[in-house]
């Protein structure tokens, strides 16, 4: 379990420049960033209400899914769908909500939920949020455009730093988009 990638994009972009490091701040997100803030920063939440909680600090996408996405035919690299951290080993759909995911020596992230692919993915590439999207054996949505979270602990985030799972106390809480 490893970190592929990092990125960060200090204006409203919707692909973000793969970077050398980024450095985590406890409670606000990515340092440089747009997204990084202690209330909402995503545009259409700051329109609806914006002192909001930003839940949205740091978006995690696993490199699987850009294999899956290459293999389909799109042109997919680290940091293209708006992802802060790039993983791979990792089925981070799965986890459940609160899991505690460390990277690297020190910087700590708590999963709040999935993100909610949505058109911006079209414009993009044409057919991709579809191809974000699918149904369970059960018939249920199932959103694969990764997931995100809030810093917990800071700290800088490298390509190769290992990431160490953590998993709340109690039951497993499925993932629901935030």
């Amino acid at each position: 379990m490893s970190v592929v990638a990092v990125s960060r994009s200090a204006r409203h972009t919707f692909s973000k420049r793969n970077a050398d490091s980024i450095h985590l701040l406890e409670g606000l997100g990515v340092d440089g960033d747009a997204h990084m803030g202690v209330t909402v920063k995503h545009r259409s939440r700051v329109r609806a209400d914006p002192t909001r909680p930003n839940l949205r600090q740091v978006h995690l996408v696993h490199a699987e899914l850009h294999d899956e996405l290459r293999a389909a035919g799109f042109s997919v690299e680290p940091g293209d769908i708006g992802e802060n951290v790039t993983t791979r080993g990792i089925d981070l759909l799965a986890l459940s909500t609160g899991t505690r995911l460390h990277l690297g020596d020190s910087a700590v992230v708590e999963v709040t939920g999935l993100r909610n692919p949505c058109v911006q993915l079209d414009r993009f590439q044409s057919g991709l949020t579809a191809a974000c999207l699918d149904r369970d054996e059960n018939g249920e949505l199932v959103r694969k455009a990764g997931i995100m979270a809030i810093v917990i602990a800071g700290g800088e985030v490298r390509p190769g730093d290992p990431i160490r799972v953590e998993p709340p106390p109690g039951p497993h809480r499925p993932l629901a988009p935030v």
